[in-house]
């Protein structure tokens, strides 16, 4: 087929028609294929298109985001997940469905955690290859994302993530690499920002040398939107399908490096291969169950959410006195803002679900209620795609609300949906506390299932919940005005720190309670498999999620004291036992030191509740064979205080070159709100964004809107390259304001009339 094509043809082939369709091609004898948003439920927009979810989409189902999910801990519903949005986007025409996310919660500010399943990346990879099969089942295609190493919102598309190897291997690219070898998507989508200086777009290490050599992935590398940086490096790389489209961006450059011998035809060539291959998977549209859609939504809300306290209050057995209070009861916080906001199919509030139960405005009323419920979190415009938070805080008339009925009435129940960990000074003066995360379209139903025991609550946390941010490693050098983002902290991320460092926490990784208990007994370990017996000794039935973590031996190389390497939830009547098992690879022992090596000794079996809750301990002996260690400074033994950059560039191995910005050195790497402060014209030119944003908002510049923040940053803080791809402006109009920025008006002039 190739060879009929022109190499115009081939190049224009390689990016998309429009914002979300690919080009069809007569020669090549393939349709046109469509792709869609979302992770948690299908964002088809039939309309204007755009990629921050301001524009009306279809409506489907919306399912709980990965913050919810995450903490299911459960495969099978991640698949039940997984195929019922394979179904909707196959019923809908779509061919391809862009997620999961499988990026590592390293902060808890990071506005888009509320896409991501952990801060581990052991259950980041299992649950997004759970989806992937689900998804792909279908005959839909999926597309992991974003790849790789893009953790933080601010400046996310051009930031670069400095990090030393290990680092890489050990904690943001396993979680990947899992998926990929047991997911098996159809297609890779690729971040924007930088790993180690080089756009992860034309990064062949990361895009061939790894994804395809080592793991086996066959299937299409796309960008994410405006994600190219240099298409004859992206070629050269492996990065196949630049989208959106309709900017031919780079095709003369691309064609001129062909002509002169740079850039091989074959490497075209097989990128062409890849975008046809997954053209011929489009499929012909099959009509499905919405209904059964809503009541999986419902199952995986409650399947999802976590008892982070309860003394006995819950579940409630008579609603007669039963009083909801807060906004949330009435207008839920189910989804997070930003690509993957969509449209439901059906949306139940709390109060909807429950019409019997009294809802207050007035706290007074709390005084003469037998129980009072909060429904208190985080609201729109404190978490989103596009910005991060200021830190771990609730808004103050939240925290307001939960001390207010806290203080009438003793009997108060906190509710509590957000997209990641929030800070809960108030815990202690309620009695119990349910985490739902943004439990999707049957929320409202799913809390009620749980709050009158209609079910049983068996989630348990996907990530840590310090007491405050400055608790969390990472709050002293993590974004916040920071572009690049360096990984000082190495390996120690979530509870790898806490618990290698000692430093309390709120509630701990892997936490949950129930409204029964569960006994651990008969710890065998037995070559590479683990065993145990799991009993409910409590009165109801439950499922219990039993961790496995490996404790390894002190040595030359620096380690976090336990680490997530496998886990089981089971289902179990009241009274019931049951053996589960555990297998372990040569993996689950070993750690990146230029390859996968063990270090001989003694290892800790740990089996828990929790990351601190262990209920039994076995050892094995590992016989190990291990390259000397590099020299590494002492913080990341002793863990005291935080890494400095001094600690960082010794880990590193290397300086980090500064990056000052400087008039006469702008590049399209440079973003727009970068330069302004440098240019008139980019001053100029960031005003007139202002201005054509703001006129969507009733022409109020307002960053107290989570819209209007993202799309500031999607427009006026993405690369000039971007800018190109996404077609705000002209090629050569951007490439003369760039040159007029660098001081050089004339040049600029000439490459604006030049066109």
């Amino acid at each position: 087929m190739t060879s009929e094509m022109t190499l115009r043809e081939k190049i224009l082939l390689c990016e998309g028609e429009s914002f979300w369709h690919t080009k069809a091609n007569d020669t090549a004898g393939i349709d046109s294929i469509m792709l869609c948003d979302g992770p948690h439920g299908l964002r088809k927009q039939a309309a204007a298109a755009d990629m921050l979810g301001i524009n009306e989409s279809v409506p489907a189902t919306c399912f709980p985001t990965a913050a919810a999910t995450g903490c299911s801990w459960d495969e099978e519903l991640l698949t039940e997940i997984g195929t019922a949005l394979g179904e909707e986007a196959r019923a809908e025409g779509v061919a391809v469905l862009l997620g999961p996310g499988v990026n590592i919660k390293r902060d808890p500010t990071c506005g888009r955690n509320f896409e991501y399943f952990s801060e581990d990346p052991y259950l980041a990879g299992k649950l997004a290859a759970a989806h992937i099969r689900g998804v792909e089942s279908t005959g839909t295609a999926s597309s992991l994302k974003h790849f790789a190493a893009n953790s933080q919102e601010y400046k996310r598309f051009s930031s670069d993530s400095v990090m030393d190897e290990r680092t890489l291997r050990e904690i943001y690219l396993t979680g990947f690499e899992i998926a990929v070898k047991e997911g098996s998507p159809s297609t890779v989508m690729c971040a924007y920002n930088k790993l180690n200086g080089v756009h992860c777009s034309d990064n062949k290490m990361l895009l061939t040398d790894i994804l395809r050599s080592e793991w086996g992935f066959d299937g299409l590398v796309m960008t994410d939107w405006g994600a190219m940086s240099d298409r004859i490096a992206a070629f050269k790389a492996g990065c196949d399908l630049n989208m959106p489209g309709g900017s031919d961006y780079m095709l003369r450059e691309t064609m001129e490096a062909v002509e002169r011998g740079e850039l091989l035809e074959s490497d075209i060539d097989r990128s062409v291969g890849r975008v046809i291959a997954l053209a011929k998977k489009k499929q012909a549209p099959v009509p499905c169950d919405m209904e059964a859609h809503y009541a999986l939504a419902r199952k995986a809300a409650a399947e999802s959410a976590v008892l982070l306290k309860n003394d006995g209050i819950l579940p409630v057995s008579d609603k007669s006195g039963v009083v909801f209070f807060g906004k949330m009861a009435k207008e839920p916080r189910y989804q997070g803002a930003g690509s993957s906001h969509i449209n439901p199919y059906r949306l139940i509030s709390a109060c909807d679900a429950a019409p019997d139960v009294k809802y207050a405005e007035d706290v007074s009323e709390a005084r003469s209620a037998k129980i009072c419920v909060v429904f208190a979190g985080l609201t729109d415009e404190y978490e989103s795609e596009g910005f991060d938070r200021d830190n771990m805080k609730m808004p103050p008339e939240q925290v307001a609300l939960i001390e207010a009925v806290a203080a009438e009435n003793t009997n108060t129940v906190v509710v509590l949906s957000c997209g990641s960990a929030v800070e809960c000074p108030w815990a202690d003066k309620v009695r119990a506390i349910l985490f739902v995360g943004l439990p999707g379209e049957a929320g409202g139903d799913a809390i009620c299932d749980l709050l009158f025991g209609r079910a049983n609550p068996c989630g348990k946390l996907a990530e840590s919940w310090p007491l405050s941010y400055e608790d969390a490693l990472t709050s002293g050098y993590y974004a916040h005005g920071k572009k690049d983002a360096h990984y000082r902290e190495g390996v120690y991320v979530g509870y790898r720190y806490y618990m290698s460092a000692g430093v309390p926490v709120r509630w701990e990784f892997g936490y949950g309670l129930s409204f029964t208990s569960f006994e651990y007994s008969d710890l065998k370990v037995d070559g590479k498999t683990v065993s145990c017996t799991i009993k409910n000794t409590g009165s109801v039935a439950g499922k219990e999620i039993a961790e496995l973590y490996i404790e390894p031996p002190r040595g030359d190389f620096y380690r976090p004291t336990r680490e997530l390497r496998d886990f089981r939830k089971v289902y179990l009547e009241p009274g019931e036992a049951k053996i589960i098992s555990f297998e372990l690879s040569d993996r689950a022992f070993a750690l990146w030191n230029d390859g996968w090596q063990i270090p001989g000794g003694e290892y800790g079996i740990l089996i828990a509740a929790s990351s601190e809750d262990v209920r039994l301990r076995g050892t094995i002996i590992r016989p190990g064979s291990t390259s000397a260690a590099p020299k590494t400074p002492d913080w990341y033994f002793a863990l005291k205080g935080k890494p400095t950059h001094a600690d960082f560039e010794a880990l590193l191995g290397r300086k980090i070159p500064e990056k000052p910005l400087k008039k006469g050195e702008f590049t399209m790497e440079n973003t727009v709100a970068e330069m302004r402060n440098h240019s008139l014209m980019m001053k100029i030119m960031y005003s007139a964004v202002e201005g054509t944003v703001a006129k969507g908002f009733g022409g109020k510049k307002d960053y107290s809107n989570p819209e209007f923040r993202m799309m500031m940053a999607s427009a006026a803080d993405a690369s000039m390259s971007a800018m190109k791809i996404n077609g705000a402006m002209k090629n050569y109009v951007l490439d003369g304001m760039l040159a007029i920025a660098n001081g050089h008006p004339l040049r600029g002039i000439r490459l604006m009339l030049k066109k």
